[in-house]
């Protein structure tokens, strides 16, 4: 048997990096908020992909703009001009205060390309040689070097020195740090509205308002990364507009492909002159079929008012889910906004989860202590009571079987 051989033996024959905890299923379909595995075992989604699948499975627009765009082009390079690319950053920008598009592939590529962008307009443009940028404890930006360096969270970092230099950690909504921490070295200060693999935590208003003011009154750029929260899921098109603010770069990915792999960064117009022909680039970003995508994502989460429809549903099933945790001694606090939520709890929740898929519904962790909700933006208050019967009797049953 061959070297590689045995490390296939290693990794339980198979020749995949054991990169991922995987769960012992294999899902074969899905449709709006249900997905089934290869046994035929039907389960209801409040997962969508970690965020991706916003509009449900297989979207009907989304899937019949695919095919057609399948049957033309799939592949140019940006040396190019790419129609679907140029209506679906004008999309964006429509809706939003944002001028320009840069599109990619990963939400960790996005915040790669805000991260340079940052470094080369405050070094290239206004020519004063800052490169240094602020995150917050907690926080996850991403898996490449520049954006694990990113992320607040150490252990995402074990095993990787000696990492990039020019990153710097606050703790959240502590505004003495904050004020503090940035120096004539901060070329930007990087930012999630809703802490999700941090443990679902919403930043206070106050804290991101006063942010963004003392970032404009200081020079310093403002990045929100909106990968897990964009695309309606807070309740409206991008979590930064429930706090009146207008960042210099924001980012998105997951929802924005409705599952097709696709990542964007859009800023205001006055730091294109940072991104001149040549200077960054993405060989699979925005392409012909990528942007097909995208397109018909953003006109039916418009269409179908899908932001609204999460705000909604999403206060709904905070209000039910607090309701019916209310006096279980495990939950600690259901919060959230719109269709991100977290369920807090006193001790780990893996088993919480286990537990729910065995019985038809799909839960993810946001750190140890936290199950995290996701379902669709479109999802029927049927399927979200449906969902909320699972979850209240699998947490009975944990209460009940920790008390024997």
């Amino acid at each position: 048997m061959s070297e590689t051989n045995n490390g296939a033996a290693v990794n339980g024959g198979s020749s995949l990096f054991p990169t991922y905890a995987r769960y012992p299923i294999a899902l074969v379909k899905g449709e709006g908020s249900w997905l089934w595995d290869d046994q035929g075992n039907k389960y209801l989604d409040f997962m969508s992909g970690i965020a991706v699948t916003n509009l449900g499975h297989a979207p009907k627009p989304v899937k019949d703009a695919l095919v057609k765009q399948l049957d033309e082009l799939w592949h140019v390079s940006n040396l190019f001009h790419i129609p679907n690319q140029e209506a679906a950053a004008k999309l964006l920008t429509d809706n939003s205060h944002a001028d320009q598009v840069f599109f990619c592939s990963t939400g960790a590529e996005a915040n790669e390309a805000a991260i340079k962008l940052a470094r080369r307009y405050q070094q290239k443009v206004k020519g004063n040689g800052r490169y240094e940028i602020l995150t917050f404890a907690q926080s996850f930006h991403g898996r490449t070097l520049a954006t694990l360096t990113a992320t607040g969270q150490e252990k995402v970092k074990e095993g990787f020195l000696p990492l990039p230099e020019g990153f710097r950690y606050i703790p959240l909504h502590d505004i003495d740090a904050l004020e503090a921490a940035i120096t004539d070295k901060t070329a930007a200060v990087m930012i999630e509205t809703i802490q999700a693999e941090g443990g679902i935590i919403p930043v206070e208003p106050a804290f991101l308002q006063h942010l963004a003011k003392l970032c404009k009154e200081r020079g310093v750029l403002l990045i929100v990364d909106e990968i897990q929260t964009g695309m309606g899921r807070t309740g409206k098109m991008f979590g930064f507009q429930h706090y009146g603010i207008e960042p210099d770069i924001f980012t998105l990915a997951k929802g924005l492909g409705s599952g097709f792999p696709v990542g964007a960064m859009l800023a205001k117009g006055e730091l294109s002159e940072a991104f001149s022909a040549g200077s960054h680039g993405s060989t699979f970003g925005g392409t012909p079929i990528a942007t097909a995508v995208v397109k018909v994502t953003i006109e039916t989460i418009l269409k179908e008012k899908a932001a609204d429809r999460a705000a909604v549903t999403g206060e709904y099933l905070i209000s039910e889910l607090r309701a019916k945790l209310a006096g279980n001694p495990f939950v600690k606090e259901v919060r959230g906004r719109g269709m991100i939520i977290g369920i807090e709890c006193t001790g780990p929740v893996a088993g919480i989860v286990a537990e729910a898929q065995q019985r038809g519904l799909f839960v993810i962790t946001a750190g140890p202590n936290v199950v995290r909700l996701l379902p669709s933006l479109i999802i029927s208050r049927e399927e979200v009571d449906q969902g909320v019967s699972i979850l209240t009797s699998v947490f009975a049953d944990q209460t009940a079987a920790a008390q024997l």
